[in-house]
């Protein structure tokens, strides 16, 4: 992948990279994407983010194209790793189906860790059909960050999951897929991003 479909955000020279995929609906530069990055970004920390092809061709004048076929998506993680060398530094993840597609390839790149912001555990109504296995037995030290009301997977459906002792899942009380809380919380959705940056932060020091 050519470096200059990145966004960029912290110092070049900063010790650790975490790269960040976008959800199967919304690109690199959403919102959600772009408070992410700038916050977390920082002299020590460069945040990397890039768009797998079907998004790349929206941005271009391709319509609502669908996702790619997962093939495409994992060989695109590949090429993005294979652009920014080391991976000894490097910490991939993203947000839903861009951290799901991560996690089926950081064992295999080698990479220092793993983040999910709202992991897809399953399709919403369909409990019955997970997309666990490989969370199973991953190696690579992991955190997903999971809002309480994600239709994606609850905290009483994922205690049953069995996943590696690898992972480590924070609940954001009361936020939805995409951290936004209900009025009656209390609490905005600024603030449980702002709690959700600051599991990250936490994590990534700690690798």
């Amino acid at each position: 992948m050519n470096p200059s479909e990145f966004l960029v955000d912290g110092a070049e020279e900063a010790p650790r990279t975490l790269v960040l995929a976008h959800g199967a609906g919304a690109p690199m530069d959403s919102p959600f994407m772009a408070y992410f990055a700038e916050q977390l970004a920082g002299p020590r920390l460069r945040v990397v983010r890039f768009e797998f092809p079907y998004m790349r061709a929206r941005r271009l004048g391709g319509g609502r194209k669908p996702p790619d076929r997962e093939a495409a998506l994992l060989e695109t993680w590949r090429d993005v790793v294979r652009t920014l060398g080391k991976t000894e530094d490097l910490v991939i993840g993203g947000k839903s189906m861009g951290g799901r597609m991560a996690s089926m390839v950081a064992d295999e790149l080698g990479v220092q860790g793993l983040v999910c912001l709202g992991y897809p555990f399953h399709a919403p109504g369909r409990p019955d059909k997970p997309r666990i296995e490989h969370l199973r037995a991953l190696r690579t030290p992991a955190l997903i960050v999971q809002g309480t009301r994600d239709p994606f997977g609850s905290p009483e459906e994922v205690a049953g999951y069995g996943l590696a002792k690898s992972i480590r899942v924070r609940w954001l009380d009361d936020g939805d897929h995409d951290f936004k809380p209900r009025k009656a919380s209390g609490r905005t959705q600024r603030e449980l991003w702002d709690e959700a940056i600051g599991v990250v932060r936490e994590f990534v020091d700690a690798l």
